[in-house]
């Protein structure tokens, strides 16, 4: 270099370096102490071991170059050397990779081996040494490695056998110092310098007299320059900014109807360019993203106004995409917001997928640091959103924090996710081995199975889950096969477990049960008897001791498994009036209670087990906020796709009661009365209560979820004053009738709360806004449950944007106060007080069956 430009910054390209990567091994320090008497009389076979004989041992060195926890050569060994005084090798290795090839993560493993017998050697310790320093540059010159005792070099990106000591020690100072010597750093001075490193020498014999460490020393080639790390510009089109799912291989032809294409005036000309990223915006991304700059963002901190800003983003639903605006700038900020368990789903949208090393940083470096994240987040991670699966695999670590009561909540979703795992389709072929995109087991399956073998409960869920699956996915040869691996191995892994075989024979048990019911409610459905004529068959049945119906040993209900029945009570069971005449079965529990059960068949029960897990799951998150509204959420069980049990809660129907009793309050008077009562009707208070609260829960929960088709036969009332619905075949909006309400409250309901000037009224109406507050704070996870089903074949939900459906309900774009005053107008078009003749009308009509 010109003295006169001495000062100039001047570096040089990595991506210009073609040269095949050098090095040196130089030399081992330290003092190796032979074995102590005692260790060789513990164990013989150390006697053999290089350090124990009075001369040097034939000590050699292996070494290998690694990158992303891979291999990128093979390992390489120091010739043999017989050593006199001191280790000394002094031996170039040439690895066969170019410079320019090397990936900013490259590191060398060093393993020093001994001898340990005939044919076997063994560590004497290793070293794992990064080929770029903490500025993206080459590192270069000579190095001194700590050697972790009795190790091989760990050569993963969190190495446990880091080349540099955490605290420095003297030898390692003066080390630096020579090192800035060599560059020019320091000043020169000739009679000072020989002295300077004479005593360097003695320090040093000193140092290592003390030490127990050792170290190897290796040379790097010096250039003349610094050497930054950049990657060569990529000659496909780059890296796409849009979503975490890797887009098809060919593009998809928009579909152009017959009258377009039949049209001679018009011609349908399809971009091929559509699906490729534009390459102005890719510079830009690329531009504002420079991975130049990553070292300094992780000191970056937003002002005032960013930082509201990224809080507006944060606070998005799950569906809202994102502007390349604001995806640059989380992608800015990004481990300030590492912080906030809020910023992974967002931040995961800003990182464009395709570019391999905002991958690697994403992936290999900010998500092992990231905060904890929340259930509902976890829950849109695991969504067909998320192909990689390093990012699948943190969300189902999140998840196991969650207790098990917790997890039954989810598991229906869970078991769906599942189908989005990449191991799951035979995709992977297609996809680009080149990417930086993780295609692996995210151990979501193992996760399910584990919890499953640990709570039979749960696992008894899992089960049916699993059964109902594989039976629907006949079709889907590729999704039936992927769940009857996980039956499989679900299945296996409960033998191994304490009391394996017992729970595998419950498990048959029960599968037998529920066949012998779905032929039998097939056969009473089909036949041609009249009603009378098929509950006594069905009794029949049940008492025929050839059928095991009236009498089992003890088995855990495929409904509800906490609930242990030894037989079906034949004088009890009947048979609905109904199309489908469902069968009502009373099961004989061991703890001498009853446990009645409607069994159907020829109808769907999913989309109602799908409705009643979300209740539940409302019903928790109230209860959690201290408000109990007596959600009184029965149990679901599809069993398959076109059967299933659900429980029966003894109760009446609202159109009965108003024929049989005229009016709810004298329904409920004639099961609680209680005369003295102020203010309720004669009716116990406490009646009263769980009507009034049941009444709001169901309110807010039917609306949230857009349930329609609502009639008095499907609103039901037990005589503790337990009000709730049945029968969700319309969902998210879908209704048969015309000008559906959209908070269903008839005029019964508000009589039973004593008319809309009652007190009882004003109360219903708070615990509706209170409830609708309290789960507006859960929109998310509500959302990311409901978008999990999508695929799941569900009728209201396929290929339907349900997001759209659900948000429209829990309308975020209002603050708190707002969203009250919004849904009592909602509550007020209702009530048959204030509504305007003609609205009058329309609900009369709406409410009758």
């Amino acid at each position: 270099m010109d003295k006169d430009n001495r000062d100039d910054f001047t570096f040089a390209k990595l991506s210009d370096l073609k040269l095949p990567v050098t090095f040196r091994i130089s030399q081992l320090e330290g003092l190796r102490k032979p074995r102590t008497f005692t260790e060789l009389l513990e164990n013989p076979e150390l006697r053999f071991h290089g350090v124990q004989s009075p001369t040097l041992s034939d000590l050699y060195v292996t070494c290998q170059l690694i990158a992303d926890n891979k291999p990128l050569t093979i390992p390489f060994r120091t010739s043999f050397k017989a050593f006199k005084n001191s280790y000394i090798w002094n031996e170039w290795i040439t690895l066969p990779i170019r410079y320019c090839d090397l990936p900013l993560s490259s590191q060398i493993t060093f393993t020093v081996w001994d001898i340990a017998g005939p044919r076997n050697a063994v560590p004497i310790g290793g070293s794992t040494f990064r080929l770029f320093g903490k500025k993206w540059t080459l590192r270069r010159g000579k190095h001194r490695l700590l050697l972790w005792p009795g190790v091989e070099a760990d050569g993963s990106l969190d190495t446990s056998t880091p080349s540099k000591l955490a605290a420095q020690d003297e030898m390692g100072r003066l080390e630096k110092l020579v090192k800035k010597y060599e560059r020019g750093d320091l000043p020169r001075s000739e009679w000072l310098d020989k002295m300077t490193f004479r005593k360097m020498e003695e320090i040093h014999a000193a140092e290592t007299e003390k030490s127990e460490n050792l170290f190897l020393y290796i040379d790097l080639p010096r250039f003349d320059f610094p050497v930054i790390f950049n990657e060569q510009e990529a000659s496909t089109s780059a890296a796409a900014t849009t979503a975490v799912v890797v887009p098809p291989q060919t593009p998809a032809i928009p579909a152009v109807s017959t009258t377009f294409l039949n049209d001679t005036n018009l011609w349908s000309v399809v971009d091929p360019d559509i699906v490729h990223e534009n390459p102005v915006e890719d510079k830009h991304r690329r531009l504002v993203r420079s991975h130049r700059s990553s070292p300094y963002d992780r000191e970056l901190k937003p002002n005032a106004k960013i930082r509201d800003e990224l809080g507006e983003i944060l606070n998005y639903p799950p569906s809202q995409p994102l502007s390349s605006e604001e995806k640059d700038l989380i992608w800015k900020f990004r481990f300030y917001l590492a912080r906030d368990k809020k910023g992974l789903t967002k931040f995961l949208k800003s990182v464009a997928w395709r570019d391999s090393s905002e991958v690697k940083q994403a992936v290999e470096e900010l998500l092992p640091q990231w905060t904890e994240i929340d259930t509902d987040d976890a829950l849109e991670l695991l969504g067909p959103g998320t192909v990689d699966s390093r990012v699948r695999a943190f969300a189902v670590k999140q998840l196991s924090r969650a207790d098990d009561e917790e997890l039954m909540l989810y598991l229906l979703q869970l078991v769906q996710a599942l189908r989005f795992e990449s191991t799951a389709s035979d995709q992977r072929s297609a996809r680009s081995t080149t990417n930086a995109i993780s295609y692996d087991d995210s151990g979501l399956s193992d996760f399910l199975i584990e919890r499953g073998i640990m709570n039979p409960v749960l696992g008894n869920r899992l089960y049916w889950y699993l059964c109902v699956e594989i039976e629907l996915d006949k079709v889907d040869k590729v999704m039936g096969k992927m769940y009857g691996r996980v039956a499989f191995k679900f299945m296996n892994k409960i033998v191994e477990a304490e009391n394996g075989s017992e729970r595998r024979e419950t498990l048959r048990r029960q599968a037998i049960l529920v066949s012998t019911l779905a032929k039998r409610a097939n056969e009473l459905r089909t036949s041609k008897d009249p009603r009378p004529k098929k509950i006594e068959k069905l009794r029949s049945i049940i008492s025929d001791s050839k059928n095991g119906l009236n009498s089992m040993p003890p088995l855990p209900l495929p409904i509800n498994a906490r609930v242990e029945v030894t037989g079906i009570i034949a004088e009890k069971s009947s048979v609905f009036k109904s199309n489908l005449y469902p069968m009502l079965l009373y099961f004989q529990c061991t703890d001498g209670s009853e446990y009645p059960v409607i069994f159907k068949d020829g109808d769907d029960m999913r989309q109602d087990q799908l409705v009643i897990q979300l209740f539940t799951l409302m019903d928790q998150l109230l209860r959690k906020e201290k408000l109990d509204l007596k959600l009184s959420p029965y149990d679901v069980l599809a069993t398959g796709s076109s059967q299933g049990m659900v429980q029966f809660i003894p109760s009446k129907t609202i159109a009965s009661i108003v024929s049989e009793h005229g009016n709810l309050l004298n329904y409920l008077r004639a099961h609680h009365p209680d005369e003295g009562s102020v203010g309720t009707s004669g009716v116990e208070p406490s009646v009263i209560d769980t009507f009034v609260r049941s009444c709001a829960g169901y309110c807010v929960v039917t609306y949230l979820l857009g349930v329609g088709d609502r009639h008095l036969d499907n609103l039901l009332v037990a005589p503790d004053g337990h009000f709730f619905h049945v029968d969700f075949g319309y969902i998210l909006g879908r209704d048969p009738k015309p000008f559906p309400p959209q908070v269903k409250v008839c005029k019964e309901m508000v009589d039973g709360m004593g008319g809309a000037q009652s007190p009882h009224y004003a109360r219903f109406k708070n615990f509706c806004f209170t409830a609708f507050t309290i789960l507006r704070k859960s929109t998310n996870l509500i959302l990311n449950l409901v978008a999990l089903m999508v695929d799941a074949n569900i009728p209201d939900i396929k290929h339907r944007d349900v997001h759209e459906q659900l948000q429209e309900k829990f309308r975020l774009d209002l603050t708190e106060e707002e969203a009250i005053k919004h849904f009592e107008v909602l509550l007020n078009e209702t009530s048959y007080i204030t509504v305007v003749f003609d609205r009058f009308h329309d609900l009369a009509q709406y409410w009758r069956s």
